[in-house]
């Protein structure tokens, strides 16, 4: 098996720390008989709250406890050429020489359609082809904010904040969260340099999403609160992409507050969010929507579907995800985590079939996504451990490497 079980490393890392199963449980809030469950892999898999609080319990960042996404070698091989290059472009040598101004070949509205594209491919999980462009993306913008004009210049920090946002999201995919805060935290830098207000606020959002992947819920659900309190608060939910722009930073809180067990709160953040859906069609187009953050009532449904399945509701989670039309705008990341959520849903209803048979169809659109999600391993190893297999179980453990 390529990967540690949960319960393997659950039971590693408690005897690292020196601790009990119920010294483990005391800490963590989570009962005895959950832990023992999950180490002696009677369970495979837990809800996020639920991980979210071992792992704190633990003392460990979430992804310690979750390990790599299944597609990411624990080896380290996925620090092969194309990542160092990533790396290097993200943090170039200290004192390094000042880029020179663009050249007269050099075109901005080219520079951003590639950005752009980057991010087509990004939530197409085609996480090789945007590493390879990355470093080249990153040394144009770069190029870019050398340029004499003012307006170019900060038209090339723009380029620059986006390039950088989305090396941070390819190295969170790869496991690589410390980097991943990195390009971002730069990306902000940029961000404030270029003449666009909501692209701080754009990125913070990306800030957040990382926190929430180290487990750090209070301050992601801060960074999120706070940047979408900016956004409302200088009236830019006024227009179509401000309005996409405070949508995603609420719901990401929401989120947070559902992971740290605040479901109160989180469905309070949803509802607010969920009314304002469905003012995004009525405003004014904005920018590409490639570019922008994802906000409308199919993101919000897709998100209320996500935290039906974490607050222990599966019958919601279906009834809500049943029958939806997802708008065309709807990039096919999120339509992925639809589907693993559906698949979580039917699993935890005890309906192995249902949800073997929405992996094999998220398998069928989305393969490399399946493989960079932690959820379709937990899922397929607690089928894995049923005593009748339903039918098309055995090639998709073979797929994600958790059968024996």
């Amino acid at each position: 098996m390529a990967k540690d079980e949960l319960g393997k490393t659950l039971r590693r890392l408690r005897r690292l720390a020196s601790l009990t199963q119920e010294e483990l449980a005391e800490r963590s809030g989570v009962s005895v008989d959950v832990i023992r469950q999950l180490e002696q892999r009677r369970k495979h898999s837990a809800r996020l709250p639920t991980l979210h609080a071992l792992a704190n319990g633990l003392g460990v960042e979430l992804t310690t406890l979750l390990g790599d996404p299944p597609a990411v070698s624990a080896s380290g091989e996925n620090d092969g050429p194309r990542f160092v290059a990533v790396r290097r472009a993200i943090m170039p040598a200290l004192g390094a020489p000042e880029p020179a101004p663009p050249g007269p070949d050099f075109s901005m509205d080219g520079l951003r359609e590639q950005i752009a594209d980057g991010w087509t491919q990004y939530h197409a999980a085609e996480f090789d082809t945007v590493m390879k462009a990355l470093p080249d993306l990153i040394s144009d913008a770069r190029t870019a904010t050398a340029a004499p004009d003012g307006d170019d210049r900060r038209a090339g920090y723009a380029a620059l904040a986006k390039a950088l946002q989305l090396a941070g999201h390819v190295a969170v995919r790869l496991g690589k969260t410390d980097l991943a805060l990195t390009s971002l935290e730069r990306a902000i830098e940029a961000a404030e340099q270029s003449s666009d207000p909501l692209l701080p606020a754009m990125i913070v959002n990306s800030v957040a999403w990382a926190y929430q992947r180290q487990g750090r819920l209070q301050d992601a659900l801060h960074v999120a609160l706070r940047a979408a309190a900016t956004v409302r608060d200088a009236q830019h939910t006024d227009t179509a992409d401000g309005l996409k722009v405070w949508g995603a930073l609420t719901m990401s809180a929401a989120t947070s507050a559902a992971r740290s067990g605040d479901y109160d709160r989180a469905a309070e953040l949803m509802g607010g969010a969920e009314a304002q859906a469905a003012r995004v069609s009525k405003l004014p187009a904005g920018s590409d929507s490639r570019m922008i953050s994802v906000f409308s009532p199919s993101s919000v449904r897709i998100e209320r579907v996500r935290l039906a399945v974490q607050y222990g509701h599966p019958e919601d989670a279906l009834t809500l995800a049943k029958g939806m039309r997802l708008s065309k705008d709807t990039p096919p990341s999120w339509r992925t985590w639809l589907l693993l959520d559906v698949a979580r849903a039917h699993t935890d209803l005890g309906d192995a079939a249902a949800a073997v048979k929405t992996l094999e169809s998220l398998r069928r659109v989305a393969p490399t996504w399946l493989q960079h999600h932690t959820l379709a391993v937990a899922i397929v190893r607690d089928l894995w451990s049923l005593p009748n297999h339903p039918p098309g179980l055995r090639p998709l453990a073979e797929f994600l490497g958790v059968c024996d």
